[in-house]
């Protein structure tokens, strides 16, 4: 069973819409990987994050803002032959968004990004409190560069 790239971009907004987190890496200042899951927010080719103000990611994506993300959906263990642990493999869905991160502090702006975010999870509307506005970081990806893979499907 092979894998087939996607290239097609409604492929593309279906897998990544479909997945709960994603795994946003970056590069530290020396120049170590450092890879950690996010829930986000997604449309339109920009990918929505957020966290806390302050610690080692934030440190890390002001100094060097180039970020890869990882999406994958879809995992189901396939085998050929049950008592062949090489004939063993993983369908799945994946996506690899390149791109940069760029800070959102106008908190009208942090309201529209927080209800994108919010609009991933649920299908309702929310209110946000002011000082929460403040404290949270919000910042986006605009995607420069999508790949994807479909493998056993």
């Amino acid at each position: 069973m092979h894998h087939r790239f996607i290239t097609d971009q409604r492929e593309i907004d279906e897998i990544i819409k479909k997945c709960e987190v994603c795994y946003v890496s970056m590069v530290d200042e020396n120049n170590l990987p450092y890879v950690l899951p996010f829930n986000f927010g997604y449309m339109d080719g920009v990918i929505f994050l957020h966290s806390s103000q302050k610690g080692h990611k934030i440190d890390i994506l002001r100094e060097n803002p180039a970020v890869c993300i990882a999406f994958s959906t879809d995992h189901q263990l396939r085998y050929q032959s049950e008592q062949m642990a090489c004939s063993y493999s993983m369908k799945y869905r994946s996506v690899l968004a390149f791109g940069k991160v760029e800070f959102i502090d106008d908190i009208e702006r942090k309201v529209e990004f927080m209800n994108t975010v919010m609009a991933h999870y649920t299908d309702r509307d929310f209110t946000y409190n002011p000082p929460s506005l403040r404290e949270v970081c919000t910042y986006i990806v605009k995607v420069e560069k999508f790949t994807a893979k479909i493998y056993g499907y």
